[in-house]
């Protein structure tokens, strides 16, 4: 029997979080119309500097804060001494794809392949409900997801930075026309995203552990939703989170575990045929 609460609850959890991972590698691929394959590296990179902190004695609260700055740092090195001398998409696409074979076979080397457990953000259950109860852990993942999901959009919405990465996104020659300092926000926007990616890495990390490949996964799924709700839309990434968070956990639950990514990959090559733009994206310019 289908437990239609559980998949509901799984759904809401992983949407939040996997809307948390795809909106920093889509905010990069809308403004500098890049595809940064190091995403999934500063996942890796934010649950470990979590795990190290926490290992110090100093909490994981502490080491989610220095999470968001080492994510951060990793993408301001990465576009400062590599990405910003770069003009072709291509070549951007292998370099940050080397960079994640570094980060990540670097942990390989420092760690190893065991698991590290990240301690939770806060323990225990929620009191039951319709004999269903979640832990307290991933209920503040879905609140601190959007928590910053809203706060995005906000600075998005509401601050003239966020304007100028609008213009940036829709024409970058135009923005410059009009006094819009493009580098620099593409410098901003690398950094915003590593950030996020930081973040999300320690919230992915307390849910399950921190390995070194840790990343893999949810790059792919990045991709996935990326595609189905548009390139460089942000609200198209969330909702399409969503779907995808929806589908991982159906299959799993429904039909098989080992069918765990398939739909991820399905969804891919179903949107590239049917619908290319996905649901919030635009045409490229030709």
């Amino acid at each position: 029997m289908v437990d239609f609460v559980g998949i509901a609850s799984n759904t809401l959890i992983l949407g939040s979080l996997y809307a948390l991972i795809a909106i920093g590698f889509t905010l990069i691929f809308g403004v500098a119309g890049q595809a940064n394959l190091a995403h999934g590296a500063t996942i890796t990179i934010g649950a470990f500097t979590a795990w190290f902190v926490a290992s110090l004695g100093l909490g994981v609260w502490v080491g989610l804060a220095a999470a968001l700055v080492t994510g951060a740092l990793f993408h301001l090195v990465l576009y400062q001494v590599f990405i910003r001398h770069i003009d072709d998409p291509i070549n951007v696409l292998i370099l940050t794809l080397l960079a994640w074979f570094v980060v990540e076979y670097g942990f390989r080397a420092a760690v190893g392949t065991e698991p590290r457990s990240v301690p939770s953000l806060f323990a225990g259950y929620t009191p039951e409900i319709a004999g269903f109860s979640i832990l307290y852990n991933n209920l503040l993942i879905v609140v601190l997801s959007w928590v910053f999901i809203v706060a995005l959009f906000l600075f998005i919405n509401r601050t003239k930075t966020g304007q100028a990465i609008i213009a940036t996104s829709m024409n970058e020659k135009g923005a410059a026309l009009v006094g819009v300092k493009t580098d620099r926000i593409t410098l901003f926007t690398w950094v915003l995203a590593g950030l996020l990616a930081g973040c999300a890495g320690v919230l992915y990390a307390t849910s399950r552990s921190a390995t070194y490949s840790m990343g893999e996964t949810p790059l792919i799924l990045a991709f996935a939703i990326v595609i189905l709700g548009g390139i460089g839309s942000i609200q198209g990434s969330v909702i399409a989170a969503y779907v995808v968070g929806f589908l991982e956990v159906f299959t799993v639950s429904a039909v098989s575990p080992r069918l765990s990514g398939m739909t991820a990959l399905l969804l891919i090559v179903l949107v590239l045929l049917f619908k290319p733009t996905g649901l919030y994206g635009r045409e490229l310019p030709a």
